[in-house]
Order: C-alpha cells, then sequence, then structure tokens
C-alpha cells in the first residue's frame, strides 16, 4: 500500500492544523501560562508542593510533568528535585477507592489527604468536564489549594479555577498536543527562574521521559 499516496495530504493537513493551533495558544494563553508558572515557583519557594490529577491521556500528562520536576527538564545545570506528585499513579489506591466508593472521588480523596494549603492543584481535561477532576479542584478550593485548570475551549473546569489555561479548541487530540507544548514551557519557567536565572533559554535539547 502506498500510504503516502492515499494519505499525505491528510498527515499534512493534520500537522498543520496541531501547528495552527499551537500559534493561538502562543497568542490567548501568554498570560494564563505564565500566572500558571509564578503559581507553582511560589508554592515550591514556600515549601508547598505541586499535585497532578487527570483521565488517559492527560493521567500520562500529569506523569509527565511529575517527572521533568522530580528529575530534570534539562541537564544544562543541576538542581535539586521538585516537590510533584501524580494523583494518576498509585494502582492500589486507585483501583480499590474506584471498587469501593465510585471513580468519580478518586482525586478528591488523594487531594483531601495529601493537599495542604499553598500547595497548588494542577487538573488536566481535554473536556473540561471531567467530574473526577473538577471534585479535586472543588475540594482543594475549600482548603487554601490554589487550583489551575488545563482543558479546551469548553467546560466548567477553568471556571472553578485560580488560573484556567483554555486551548481554543475542540478536537480532544490537537488538544492533548498543545498541552504537552504547554506543559513543558511551564516546566521550563520554573527551572529556568528558580535555578539559572536570566540566563535561561528554551531549549529543545533535553532528554525524553
Amino acid at each position: 500500500m502506498n500510504l503516502k499516496a492515499k494519505y499525505g495530504s491528510q498527515v499534512q493537513d493534520y500537522l498543520e492544523e496541531s501547528s495552527k493551533l499551537q500559534s493561538m495558544v502562543a497568542g490567548e494563553c501568554l498570560d494564563a501560562i505564565l500566572e500558571t508558572a509564578e503559581l507553582i515557583i511560589s508554592a515550591f519557594e514556600s515549601g508547598s508542593k505541586l499535585l497532578l490529577c487527570g483521565n488517559g491521556g492527560s493521567a500520562a500528562d500529569c506523569q509527565h510533568v511529575a517527572t521533568e520536576l522530580v528529575s530534570a527538564l534539562t541537564k544544562e545545570f543541576e538542581r535539586p528535585g521538585l516537590p510533584a506528585i501524580a494523583l494518576t499513579t498509585d494502582t492500589s489506591m486507585l483501583t480499590a477507592y474506584s471498587n469501593d466508593t465510585g471513580f468519580e472521588g478518586v482525586f478528591e480523596r488523594q487531594v483531601s489527604a495529601l493537599g495542604k494549603p499553598g500547595d497548588v492543584l494542577l487538573g488536566i481535561s481535554t473536556s473540561g468536564n471531567s467530574v473526577n477532576v473538577i471534585r479535586a479542584v472543588e475540594a482543594a478550593n475549600k482548603t487554601g489549594i490554589r487550583t489551575v485548570g488545563l482543558t479546551g475551549a469548553g467546560g466548567n473546569l477553568g471556571d472553578l479555577c485560580t488560573v484556567a489555561i483554555a486551548v481554543p479548541s475542540n478536537d480532544t487530540q490537537h488538544i492533548q498536543e498543545s498541552h504537552l507544548a504547554i506543559e513543558h514551557v511551564i516546566c521550563h519557567l520554573i527551572e529556568q527562574s528558580m535555578f539559572a536565572g536570566e540566563k535561561g533559554m528554551i531549549t529543545t535539547n533535553h532528554d525524553h521521559h
């Protein structure tokens, strides 16, 4: 099968659409991205931590971001690990609580158990309507935990959060692609601001986790 002849134009269109959306994100979401980085930096500098929650691809994003912060985004300089916890990784807790009580409260329960005033919760939902993420944000808001919603153009999540980064799209795949770029930029801002000072430059030369 000649895939290029059959699908080449579709591939090009898909990648161009993704690129266009990221250009829109650069214009429309810049302030929210910077505000998010400032919130998380403030939490880290005061001895607090970042919690992250989401489902499916967004759960993978939570683990990705936590890894970049606990480990390192770049090898340009040495730095200590930063306290970030993905609430998507403890299979015993996730399955026990979901089996016994229901999946909708699985992140809310962990926020209540692990979160402290001064922490930040990053909730990721492409639809903006993931009930378990919304409930986690609501629990965080009640306990002095600042909240960030990373979402798409729709849903209620953003309205509930201290800061909302809303990618201007309803296409789940393209939203997820933009989310990854946003997440890397936030990790970059945190790392450079806290440990590299004014010399920090965005680079693509880092290990992929």
